[in-house]
């Protein structure tokens, strides 16, 4: 008897505890972010999320920093072929480490190792109608994408309502995204309002961080609104240098720029799209003095006369500058396997605690933790007495 009041008392010490652990983590600025591992990362991913994560980093505003490397959610569209993602664990967290990502100030994290994120998803599914979820403008894209109009996967249609878990297992007050993820992040905030008004206020309602930089999203090297493996029309972080230069050369620009002397157009000519994302003036400086910035250099192919090699071949210039560094870095990292073990290793643990506290948090406010406090059993003697 006397061990069952020790238990109850510890079980209510430990309730106590999670409510103080919350209550510090809601002083405090949390990022949860991350990349389903289904290939390697190219440069669209650099652009539009890795370099901004490796600032928002080092900026020393964020007490917390957790990148998901999203393998659960991969394979909802990938279960037919999990090989695809376990072979894609490393790649990713290698881009990740190449780029900057520092894991002592970042816990870098396998999805699935976190077995907490299904049980809050399960529970999320009843704040969620199918109307609701059919609605999701990024959802509905995606499905067209995949051609999945006539047989949906479950686990894919909710896979809002798995983000809403991820993000909210670890009181993320940040998420970064690009705008065509905004309706992702409004439906985790509706689920975040519905469960804190029926089981009270619980969870952490998260903030949207949209890319400052607008060049945002780099099209294909074919000139294609997306990059795709598939479609071959990839810069990947660990490209040699030599495959980059050849796909930079045989860049989509203005068909019709036929002679140096015609005027260009700089609408949906990638080799542009990438200057805008890549280059500034000290480029021009060391690669291109005749010019002093890029409005220049786009000034003069507008009006005619300089011609498209020119300009790919300082844009490889720019290019290989910046991944350069980041080659290396993934050079060093492939020779310590066991350490970026470690390191998955290390994050997925830490990731763990922290999604355990929220699960007996969101347990505790619906009242279905029946063995982790003593109220249970109190109401159950006195009904029954």
């Amino acid at each position: 008897m006397k061990e069952k009041i020790e238990s109850r008392e510890q079980n209510v010490y430990n309730k106590h505890r999670n409510m103080f652990d919350r209550g510090k983590n809601m002083a405090q600025k949390i990022i949860l972010t991350g990349d389903r591992p289904t290939g390697k990362l190219h440069v669209g991913h650099y652009v539009g999320s890795l370099k901004r994560r490796v600032e928002l980093q080092n900026s020393g505003e964020y007490d917390k920093i957790f990148i998901m490397i999203a393998d659960a959610q991969a394979l909802t569209d990938n279960a037919d072929n999990p090989a695809k993602v376990r072979s894609n664990i490393m790649e990713v967290a290698l881009d990740y480490l190449s780029v900057g990502i520092d894991p002592a100030k970042s816990d870098i994290f396998i999805q699935s190792y976190v077995t907490e994120l299904t049980e809050l998803t399960f529970y999320y599914m009843n704040l969620v109608t199918v109307s609701r979820l059919q609605r999701n403008p990024t959802v509905k894209s995606e499905i067209q994408m995949r051609n999945f109009e006539t047989s949906i996967p479950v686990g894919f249609f909710c896979y809002p309502i798995s983000q809403a878990a991820d993000i909210t297992a670890f009181h993320a007050t940040t998420v970064p995204v690009g705008e065509d993820q905004m309706p992702m992040l409004e439906q985790t905030k509706e689920i975040v309002h519905k469960f804190n008004a029926v089981y009270g206020e619980t969870l952490t309602d998260p903030q949207i961080l949209l890319p400052e930089n607008k060049c945002l999203r780099l099209p294909g090297t074919d000139g294609k609104a997306k990059m795709s493996k598939s479609l071959g029309n990839c810069i990947y972080l660990s490209e040699p240098e030599a495959d980059v230069k050849k796909k930079i050369m045989s860049m989509y620009t203005d068909p019709n720029h036929i002679r140096i002397e015609d005027p260009g157009n700089l609408e949906g000519n990638t080799v542009f799209t990438y200057l805008d994302a890549f280059c500034n003036d000290g480029h021009f400086a060391e690669y291109l003095p005749e010019y002093s910035c890029l409005q220049e250099l786009k000034d003069h192919y507008t009006r005619g006369g300089l011609g498209d090699v020119k300009v790919k071949k300082f844009l490889n210039n720019v290019m290989q500058e910046e991944l350069s560094p980041i080659r290396a870095r993934r050079k060093e990292y492939e020779n310590r396997i066991g350490d970026v073990y470690d390191i998955l290793k290390k994050g997925s643990e830490t990731a763990k605690r922290e999604a355990e506290k929220t699960l007996a948090e969101v347990k505790h406010a619906m009242k279905i933790d029946y063995f982790d406090t003593p109220e249970f059993l109190e109401e159950q003697v006195k009904k029954f007495k």
